[in-house]
């Protein structure tokens, strides 16, 4: 099978969350022996870093980058307030990617083009004109849920006005785009009910994130300080939002039933305010050069968001290093989870402070939580299965004739 893999950004090496599910698709494809090329866009912010990147690798990919300039632009901006047109989504269109899409798509024959999120939809037409293959979006969340959140949590007029519009935007073009598809791989089963319920006629199958689980190794002696941390893209809007309300509104309840405890907060691009945290109890990190070793130096993970979608792929990773893990129901959406089995939910600060505090008094069900969320990680995501499944979701696209009445629909 010949596959080509189109990305928003490059996804080695693995920068964040996204940048890893979108490699272990690759490595997943290229492991079961599926002729494949990868075309990325590279960014400002996740830049094409050859020199870290194998030989084996680049000769297995054949990966291209072609740098496009993503860094917001207040006239286009604007412009797409008029035209009503979607910014976040035209701002990765490019005519040299199409030029080298096409090149690419006239030297070779493929059977599946795998698009890598809502954002390489831009290409749809150009695929359509210049090959045969069936075209499968990657979906790692529904875009417009994301902003829709936001706006629902922030407090200014103005940013809620401008962000309600950018949902809408947004629905408006997931809407439009959806069945110019041949298949969906939805990464959870909420995001596939989501496409259901927004009118999608298309084959859609449940794709989670994979996970190598053979290079994360839990530690032998799991920890059972209260060392609870929180590690993730700061350049995320959503991960600000939550860490605030964690800072400001839960670790006070926190530490107020359990004075002992610890707070470590990690990840690139750490806003410099956070640095001025004053509190003993409070450590500041920022980018850690080895997140493994950070996470297994911990005992309990928090994931306070109140927005985004999709499945957090952090979550994934405490799970499979044996990580007891408090999250809100929106950071654990996509997860099939028990609650108090293999993750506590918590949606308050009462109910975070509970957990940590129930912790504290039963040391051992820190051990038994990450126990059990490995059990989890092995059943359900481990990527061989995952790379299965989706190798069987491409060939049940390939048997659906051209002239089938969905593909007139995504023609149209």
């Amino acid at each position: 099978m010949k596959v080509l893999q189109l990305s928003h950004k490059p996804p080695f090496p693995p920068k964040d969350g996204g940048c890893l599910a979108i490699d272990n698709i690759t490595q997943g494809l290229i492991n079961a022996g599926v002729e494949l090329k990868i075309l990325t866009i590279e960014t400002v912010k996740h830049p094409f870093e050859k020199a870290r990147i194998s030989k084996e690798y680049l000769k297995k990919t054949g990966i291209e980058s072609i740098f496009v300039d993503t860094t917001l632009n207040v006239v286009d901006a604007f412009s797409s307030l008029v035209t009503q047109d979607s910014y976040n989504i035209s701002r990765f269109f490019t005519p040299d990617f199409d030029f080298v899409l096409q090149n690419e798509l006239a030297k070779k024959e493929y059977d599946i083009v795998h698009l890598e999120s809502l954002f390489m939809t831009p290409y749809i037409s150009t695929i359509r004109m210049h090959s045969d293959a069936k075209i499968v979006m990657r979906s790692h969340n529904l875009e417009y849920i994301i902003w829709e959140r936001l706006s629902k949590q922030t407090g200014s007029v103005a940013k809620k006005t401008y962000l309600k519009l950018l949902a809408r935007q947004l629905k408006k073009y997931e809407l439009d785009v959806l069945n110019q598809v041949d298949g969906i791989a939805a990464i959870s089963k909420r995001d596939a009910e989501d496409f259901r319920k927004l009118g999608c006629k298309q084959p859609i199958e449940i794709i989670p994130f994979g996970l190598n689980i053979q290079k994360y190794i839990p530690s032998e002696k799991p920890k059972t300080d209260l060392d609870l941390f929180h590690l993730g893209s700061m350049d995320w809007s959503p991960n600000i939002e939550g860490l605030d309300w964690f800072l400001e509104d839960i670790w006070p309840a926190i530490h107020s039933k359990s004075p002992k405890a610890n707070f470590y907060l990690a990840g690139r691009d750490m806003p410099e305010r956070y640095f001025e945290t004053n509190s003993s109890n409070i450590v500041v990190v920022g980018e850690v050069e080895d997140a493994m070793k950070f996470i297994k130096s911990k005992s309990i993970m928090v994931v306070p968001l109140l927005s985004g979608g999709g499945i957090r792929v952090k979550i994934i990773e405490g799970m499979a290093l044996g990580k007891a893990i408090i999250s809100t129901s929106v950071g654990a959406e996509g997860i099939h989870y028990t609650h108090k089995k293999d993750i506590w939910i918590a949606n308050t600060p009462d109910e975070f402070a509970e957990a940590v505090h129930f912790f504290k008094n039963n040391p051992d069900k820190i051990i038994e939580l990450g126990s059990n969320g490995r059990n989890l990680v092995e059943r359900e995501y481990a990527n061989e299965l995952i790379i299965k499944k989706l190798l069987t979701f491409y060939d049940h696209l390939q048997t659906i004739p051209v002239n089938n009445p969905e593909r007139i629909i995504a023609s149209n």
